[in-house]
């Protein structure tokens, strides 16, 4: 499972990757492992005001369905729209292609709330035994 250094992560399996004033984000390889085929994704829209910890998205797959939480607050820049007729790419390329949507962040402060690489790692760990 892939866990990227230069992104933060939240304990819902969120990941953040910070440039500049704006992050993109996503899901984890392990949410979207643990899901299994994606099947639909429902983003914000562009321009909607997100509060850190609050609801964002959805994700469906032929498993479940699930939440996705804002890993920051600030507003939506862009959504990935791809994802509405490629959903799969969530699965295939959850870092690179599947992300979910670019936000300027109102609070970067706010990333102490979220983990580091090594600290996701070993959250997880802890989740599979």
């Amino acid at each position: 499972m892939d866990i990227l250094k230069d992104l933060f992560y939240t304990k819902d399996h969120e990941w953040a990757r910070i440039e500049g004033n704006s992050a993109y984000v996503g899901i984890t390889e392990y949410a979207a492992h643990s899901l299994g085929d994606i099947t639909f994704v429902e983003l914000p829209k562009p321009g909607e005001a997100l509060k850190q910890e609050s609801y964002c998205a959805t994700v469906e797959s032929v498993k479940a369905a699930s939440e996705v939480y804002a890993p920051f607050s600030g507003k939506v820049i862009s959504v990935n729209s791809q994802l509405s007729s490629n959903p799969e790419l969530v699965n295939q390329s959850p870092y690179d292609k599947g992300y979910f949507f670019l936000m300027e962040l109102s609070d970067p402060a706010e990333k102490a709330r979220l983990m580091d690489a090594e600290s996701y790692r070993k959250y997880t760990e802890g989740l599979s035994k």
